[in-house]
């Protein structure tokens, strides 16, 4: 059976294909997660750069601090996959749909990745709070679920999405970047000839991809680090409360540099992450084609 008539495979695989690529990537490349974003709470001028900031953590914190906070993003990887594959899925036949074009461009491309990108926010932010709080460096937090607990019995329920308006933008933007890079990049390397070229496209495209969603939407991310990292108190309006006005706060008291902090822990991370993920997804949907036979091959 030729490709042309491969038939899709149900969700199922494709979310479970999803699951094991993130879960991959995170055991890979999370201290690099903890490094960007120590870098990213801290104000003024950086004392460490990135390997002086590995050696800072482990010479005073110990290895397994490099781990702190591995928890809430593995328990976040199932229902952040299935959102992302069913909102990709959704906005994409949509967006198809309402402008009458046959297939996906590289335009219909960076819309659905940004519409997905925006409805996934919702999903992850308790997630991304928690983890936050547990890889600061002032963590006094005993595990992920005092740390929930501490949360709601201090702020409420609604507490988990502090920071909700800017991981929407940084989702939005990363989104954005990711596939409209990979739709891109795909369309100029050269067919590949055999299913090893094709998985070695599919990691040059989403390397190229992570790189350029990470030059887009770190700076939302450091913005979004320091209001979740930040302290509230009852009747004190927090200095870093909405992205853009936070934007500004920062690009004003540390300059422009600032808003690039953790840029290199977290290019190096997300850059081949990208890579990373969508190869281990096409080799993983790979061997479910070849286990369920015709019509998936």
């Amino acid at each position: 059976m030729s490709n042309t008539q491969k038939k899709s495979l149900p969700f199922i695989y494709n979310f479970t294909a999803g699951a094991i690529a993130g879960i991959s990537e995170i055991l890979t490349f999370y201290p690099l997660d903890v490094v960007k974003t120590r870098m990213q709470l801290e104000t003024g001028k950086s004392k460490h750069g990135l390997v002086g900031s590995f050696r800072t953590i482990i010479a005073e914190e110990g290895f397994g601090r490099l781990y702190r906070g591995l928890v809430p993003p593995l328990m976040l990887e199932a229902p952040k996959r299935a959102t992302k594959f069913a909102a990709n899925d959704f906005w994409g036949k949509t967006f198809i749909s309402l402008t009458g074009r046959a297939k996906m461009d590289q335009q219909l491309s960076i819309l659905t990745g940004c519409s997905a990108g925006a409805t996934e926010s919702f999903v992850v932010v308790p997630f991304e709070l928690v983890k936050i709080k547990l890889q600061d460096k002032a963590s006094r937090f005993a595990g992920p679920w005092d740390c929930l607990k501490q949360i709601i019995a201090k702020d409420g329920v609604l507490g988990l999405y502090a920071g909700m308006e800017a991981t929407f933008w940084r989702h939005l933007w990363w989104n954005g970047g990711y596939f409209g890079s990979i739709f891109q990049v795909k369309a100029l390397l050269p067919p590949a000839e055999s299913p090893q070229g094709q998985l070695m496209n599919n990691f040059i495209s989403g390397t190229v991809g992570g790189c350029v969603g990470t030059i887009m939407n770190t700076p939302f991310d450091v913005v979004k680090s320091r209001i979740q990292g930040s302290e509230r108190l009852p009747g004190v309006t927090p200095k870093y409360n909405w992205t853009y006005p936070a934007l500004i706060t920062i690009f004003r008291e540390e300059g422009p540099a600032a808003l690039y902090k953790g840029f290199v822990p977290k290019v190096l991370r997300l850059a081949p992450g990208g890579g990373v993920l969508l190869l281990v997804v096409e080799f993983t949907l790979g061997v479910f084609r070849k286990a369920l036979g015709p019509p998936y091959v």
